[in-house]
C-alpha cells in the first residue's frame, strides 16, 4: 500500500471515528437537554404548587393579619405605629434586620416597661404590617421616615430608644443628626458599625434566592422557620400572638425592603462611623454571641471598643442568644428602668432591684467605660 493510501485510509478511519464520537456526543447532550428539560418543569410545578398552596393559606390567615396598632402615612405609604403605656419617658424601639414582626418580638419586653413609660414600637417599610415598598434603604432614609411617621402619629420627644441589633445604625445617626430629639440609647444586642468590618457585604445571590423561596411559600414547607423563633420559643407571647406572629412571618420574610437593606447595610455603617460616637447616656446588653454569626469574644469586644469611647457608657452582659429582647427580657426591663433612674428619666422606681429577679440579673456582667 503506498503511502497515500495509508493516509487516505487512516483520515477515513478519523472520519468515521470522529462521527461515531459526535453521535455519541449528540445522545448525550441530548439526554442531558431532556433531563434539564424535566428537572425544569418539575421545579416550575412545585413552584407553582407552592405558591397556589401559599396564596391559599394567605387567605386563611387574612383575619389574624389584622393592625395591631396604628396606621400613619409617610411619603404615600402606610407605615405600622404602635404605642402603649404612659409615662414621663418615651421609648420607640427599633427592630433588627429581618425581624418580621416588630410589634410582637419586643412585646415581652416592653410590657415590663409601659407601666412606667409611654411604649412606641416603629414598623419600617416591609416590616410588619407597614408597606412592602421599593424605596432606598440609605440610613439617612430610613431614619427619615422613622421620624416622619413619630410625627404623623402626634409621638413627641425626646426619645429613649431601644434599637436591636442593625437597627442601632439608625439610632446612632438619629444621636448624630438630632441630638437634642435622643436622650439616651439602649443596645439590645447592637451591631456598631465596626461589626460589618468583619461580615463584610451579604451574598446578593443567596439573598434573592432567599427572598423567592420566601414570596413564593416555600417557607411554609419548614414551619420549624417560624416556630424556633425567639419570640415564640421564649417570649410571653399568648397562643393568640403567637399565631399572628406566624401570619405576619409569611407575609414579611426577606421582603424586598428588608433584601435591600442587607444590600446597604456596609455602607451604611460606613456613613454612620465617619462621625465620632454621639456623647450621650449609653447602656448596651451584649449577648453570648449566639445566632450573630461572630465568634462571640469578638462580637462583645466590638460593642465594648465602641463604647469605650463614649462617657459613662455601660456594657452589660447576658448569656443568651442574640435575640435578648426575648430571653432575657426581664432583666433587661428591670436594668433599663435603673438606668434610666439613675438618669432622672422618666417615672420608674427601681432602686436596689439587680440582684432581685430570681438571679437573671445577678449573673450579668457590667462595665463601666469613662467618667
Amino acid at each position: 500500500m503506498t503511502h497515500e493510501r495509508i493516509v487516505i485510509a487512516l483520515t477515513e478511519t478519523e472520519i468515521m471515528a470522529n462521527s461515531k464520537g459526535s453521535k455519541a456526543l449528540r445522545k448525550v447532550l441530548s439526554k442531558t437537554g431532556v433531563g434539564i428539560g424535566i428537572l425544569s418543569l418539575l421545579l416550575s410545578v412545585i413552584t407553582l404548587g407552592s405558591f397556589v398552596n401559599h396564596q391559599v393559606h394567605l387567605g386563611k390567615e387574612s383575619d389574624l393579619f389584622s393592625p395591631l396598632g396604628r396606621i400613619v402615612s409617610v411619603d404615600g405609604h402606610a407605615m405600622s405605629l404602635y404605642t402603649e403605656g404612659a409615662g414621663g419617658a418615651t421609648l420607640v424601639f427599633l427592630a433588627g434586620s429581618g425581624t418580621a414582626s416588630p410589634i410582637l418580638d419586643f412585646r415581652s419586653l416592653y410590657s415590663q416597661l409601659s407601666d412606667h413609660y409611654e411604649i412606641v414600637v416603629v414598623e419600617r417599610l416591609g416590616y410588619g404590617f407597614s408597606d412592602i415598598a421599593d424605596e432606598p434603604r440609605d440610613v439617612d432614609t430610613v431614619l427619615a421616615e422613622t421620624r416622619e411617621a413619630l410625627k404623623a402619629g402626634s409621638v413627641a420627644g425626646p426619645y429613649v430608644l431601644f434599637p436591636h441589633s442593625m437597627a442601632v445604625l439608625a439610632a446612632l445617626r438619629w444621636a448624630q443628626k438630632y441630638p437634642g430629639e435622643v436622650s439616651a440609647i439602649i443596645g439590645l444586642d447592637a451591631a456598631v458599625p465596626s461589626v460589618y468590618e468583619d461580615t463584610g457585604p451579604p451574598n446578593k445571590a443567596m439573598l434573592q434566592v432567599t427572598s423567592l423561596a420566601a414570596r413564593v411559600g416555600i417557607t411554609r414547607f419548614f414551619p420549624s422557620i417560624v416556630d424556633d423563633s425567639a419570640a415564640i420559643k421564649a417570649g410571653s407571647l399568648s397562643e393568640r400572638e403567637k399565631d399572628i406572629y406566624r401570619a405576619v412571618f409569611y407575609r414579611r420574610t426577606q421582603t424586598r425592603p428588608m433584601v435591600k437593606e442587607l444590600e446597604s447595610v456596609v455602607k451604611n455603617a460606613e456613613t454612620v462611623g465617619e462621625l465620632p460616637p454621639p456623647q450621650l447616656p449609653m447602656l448596651f446588653f451584649t449577648s453570648n454571641g449566639d445566632g450573630t454569626g461572630l465568634d462571640p469574644r469578638a462580637w462583645k469586644r466590638h460593642q465594648t471598643d465602641y463604647l469605650a469611647k463614649v462617657n459613662g457608657s455601660q456594657q452589660i452582659t447576658l448569656d443568651s442568644g442574640h435575640y435578648i429582647q426575648d430571653f432575657e427580657y426581664k432583666a433587661i426591663a428591670a436594668q433599663s428602668r435603673q438606668f434610666l433612674d439613675d438618669l432622672d428619666i422618666g417615672t420608674g422606681s427601681t432602686k436596689g432591684v439587680l440582684t432581685t429577679l430570681d438571679g437573671d440579673v445577678a449573673d450579668s456582667v457590667v462595665r463601666q467605660h469613662g467618667n
